[in-house]
């Protein structure tokens, strides 16, 4: 492990441990927020009839504000999936009519995607819940406290960076 971050991380632990104890099982939380979300966009899902998981949706999404440029490499790589996962979800997204997948003309290995009408048709329904349960997600949150939130996330996610491949 590099000698500078295992200094940086003890020196870290012993002046902060009184804040280290708060964090532990941070995990746990994240974890149950991610389900909760999670259930309740199924939820919301099934009540209204929509026919998708909550990746499918994500995909669906991504590939809808990509445009024209959308790829099956990017989307996996803006979405934090290997490729084969991504392959999966968005095979079923084409069983389903939502989407539709060719090739590059100017690369004939990347997959382009495309948004079907019906995809376009599911985007136009489903967005009206997605815009009301973000909506329901902040109440109580100010968007300072929102921003503090994401630079939390975001400095958790450097600092587990950081220390991957350091052991």
């Amino acid at each position: 492990m590099n000698n500078n971050f295992n200094d940086k991380l003890l020196y870290f632990w012993k002046n902060n441990y009184r804040i280290m104890d708060r964090t532990e099982g941070f995990g746990v939380y994240i974890d149950r927020t991610l389900k909760k979300v999670q259930s309740t966009f199924l939820q919301v899902f099934a009540e209204n009839n929509i026919d998708l998981t909550i990746e499918q949706w994500v995909i669906l999404q991504r590939v809808h504000l990509e445009g024209k440029d959308a790829s099956q490499a990017d989307i996996a790589k803006s979405n934090f999936r290997n490729r084969a996962t991504t392959s999966r979800v968005i095979s079923g997204l084409c069983k389903k009519g939502f989407l539709r997948k060719s090739r590059f003309r100017d690369d004939q290995k990347r997959y382009k995607l495309v948004i079907t009408d019906e995809g376009s048709a599911l985007i136009k329904q489903v967005m009206p819940f997605i815009t009301d349960l973000r909506k329901v997600s902040t109440l109580g949150i100010t968007k300072e406290e929102f921003e503090i939130f994401y630079k939390v996330l975001d400095q958790l996610w450097e600092n587990f960076d950081q220390y991957e491949g350091h052991s």
